[in-house]
Order: structure tokens, then C-alpha cells, then sequence
């Protein structure tokens, strides 16, 4: 369990949990909670689990960059932004399930997700950040939704595994090495 103190925080911003190369798993986090701040869980390598407060709305920049031992993360219906590079080199990272709260999604999120074989994007977002699934081996499967009406370049880019794609008459823009 975490110390009483941490039961008065509103953010994580500030709690540098980044390179705790020995935590396992975080469960009890305060229903204060409001942030997991840019770079909280950064390189925590054995973090395997970990169990958000429906509290939590944003998901910072790096905050969950190499925890290589993250198989699985439910994120609360509460959460409308995921930070740039927030998962990335989560190459054990093979289910994740966005809500539908999810307006944007940060550059390279997901990059190096090399474990991630399938996603769906909420209605609510609108466009799909440059390298947002760039290097995701095992990804055969993504829905992109109506909402869309851009896609970043490099987004998909490296995905061998995706065979095919529906793109969306939404969608206008799309950058360059985006396939």
C-alpha cells in the first residue's frame, strides 16, 4: 500500500516512480488522483500491473515508456487524453482498451508496441498523431472510426502484420510513410 500522503495528491506529475526497475505492480492509487504526469512509470521495466482510479482523465507524455513488462492496462471511462509516446517500447503490451472518453491521442503512443495485435479507436477522436502505431509488429487489426479525418505520418508505418485497412470517407489527410 502507498503512504497516506500520496492519499492527498491530485497528480502524479510530480511523483517520480521512473526507474523503479523493481516495481512489480501498483494497485490502491488514491481516487484523487486526477493525472498520471509526464514520465511516472518511465522505465519501471517489471511493472507487469497496474489499476487506475476512475479519477484519472489524462495520461502523460512517457509515462509509461519502457515498462516492457505491461501485457495489459485498462484505462477508466474518464480518460479523454493519452500523452505523446505514453506506451512507448511497451513491447509486451497486447491489450489495451480505449474508452470512449478518448479525444487525443499524443504522437508515437503506442510506438514500439511490438505485442499489440489489435485496437479501436473511439468515435471521439479525430485524428491519428505521427508514429502513433509506428513498429507495431503484431498489429493485424484496427477500427478507425468516422471521426477521423487525419492520419500522421509514419503512423502505421512497420506494422508488417497489418494486412489490411479500412480507411473512413472522414478522412482527408494523410502523412507521409503513414503505411
Amino acid at each position: 500500500a502507498l503512504p497516506a500522503s500520496v492519499a492527498r495528491l491530485t497528480a502524479l506529475r510530480e511523483l517520480k516512480m521512473g526507474d523503479c526497475e523493481s516495481l512489480k505492480s501498483v494497485a490502491n492509487l488514491p481516487a484523487s488522483v486526477t493525472q498520471i504526469g509526464k514520465d511516472a512509470f518511465r522505465g519501471c521495466a517489471s511493472l507487469a500491473s497496474i489499476t487506475l482510479p476512475a479519477s484519472v482523465t489524462q495520461i502523460g507524455g512517457y509515462a509509461f515508456y519502457g515498462c516492457t513488462s505491461l501485457a495489459s492496462i485498462t484505462l477508466p471511462a474518464s480518460v479523454t487524453q493519452i500523452g505523446g509516446q505514453a506506451f512507448l517500447g511497451c513491447t509486451s503490451l497486447a491489450s489495451i482498451t480505449l474508452p470512449e472518453s478518448v479525444t487525443q491521442i499524443g504522437g508515437g503512443a503506442f510506438r514500439g508496441c511490438a505485442s499489440l495485435a489489435s485496437i479501436t479507436i473511439p468515435a471521439s477522436v479525430t485524428q491519428i498523431g505521427e508514429y502513433t502505431f509506428y513498429g507495431c509488429t503484431s498489429l493485424a487489426s484496427i477500427t478507425i472510426p468516422e471521426s477521423v479525418t487525419q492520419i500522421g505520418g509514419q503512423a502505421f508505418q512497420g506494422c508488417t502484420s497489418l494486412a489490411s485497412i479500412t480507411l473512413p470517407a472522414s478522412v482527408t489527410q494523410i502523412g507521409g510513410q503513414a503505411f
